[in-house]
């Protein structure tokens, strides 16, 4: 392993280039970058404007097609978590997950939403529950499984906070099942279609100054 210093952003920074067949870098700098957090940001508001559509026609619409049995309307939960997975997956330092999942979650308040500020303690919990996971690898492990992982423990946190958020009333039986619906979700919605989204992002070349793009890179020229 070859160790480099360089000025960037106007900071010191010191940079690791690895020499052995590891698939992924065995450390990566923590702190956050001025590209880092501009990516982040922009990544989070896309998904805030995502939130509110989910808040304001994808929630109501299932909540009618589930209205004999309202447990089911977890299925779609995992659209209010792609934030937070997305955000861990493409910036690939501690607290993304948390800060895309909470400012997304401060677009879709600002753009209106029945759930009021309540969304921004959801955001908070729900970041977290994605972040554990990616704290849990050492911010070195990205793929799909850690990916579903990620949305599934988000999806968890999300069932359990929003049943004694607003579905205390409910039955037991109807809370579990609530809360497993939520973390299917988070696993399929969060986890599955958000790698693929980073994927996709990657493809174009868009995510090619952040740790997911330069990752990429690196794959593709390692014999």
């Amino acid at each position: 392993m070859n160790t480099t210093s360089h000025h960037e952003s106007g900071q010191t920074v010191q940079s690791l280039s690895e020499t052995g067949s590891g698939k992924h870098p065995k450390r990566r700098k923590v702190s956050w970058r001025v590209i880092d957090i501009v990516i982040a940001s922009v990544l989070a508001v896309v998904c805030g404007v995502i939130f509110w559509i989910w808040s304001n026609a994808v929630s109501p619409a299932t909540q009618t097609a589930t209205v004999g049995f309202p447990p089911l309307s977890g299925l779609i939960g995992g659209g209010w978590l792609i934030a937070g997975v997305v955000g861990g997956l493409v910036i690939r330092k501690p607290g993304a997950a948390i800060y895309c999942e909470i400012l997304a979650a401060v677009i879709e308040a600002l753009l209106g939403t029945h759930y009021s500020a309540g969304v921004l303690l959801s955001g908070l919990i729900q970041g977290i529950g994605a972040e554990i996971v990616f704290a849990l690898f050492l911010y070195r492990r990205f793929g799909l499984a850690v990916a579903m992982f990620s949305g599934c423990v988000s999806g968890v946190f999300m069932g359990v906070s929003e049943v004694m958020m607003y579905y205390g009333f409910w039955e037991a039986k109807y809370q579990v099942v609530y809360i497993v619906c939520g973390t299917i979700s988070g696993v399929v919605i969060a986890g599955l279609l958000g790698w693929a989204l980073m994927r996709a992002l990657i493809s174009t070349g868009v995510l090619g100054s952040v740790a997911a793009g330069r990752d990429a890179r690196r794959s593709r020229v390692r014999p």
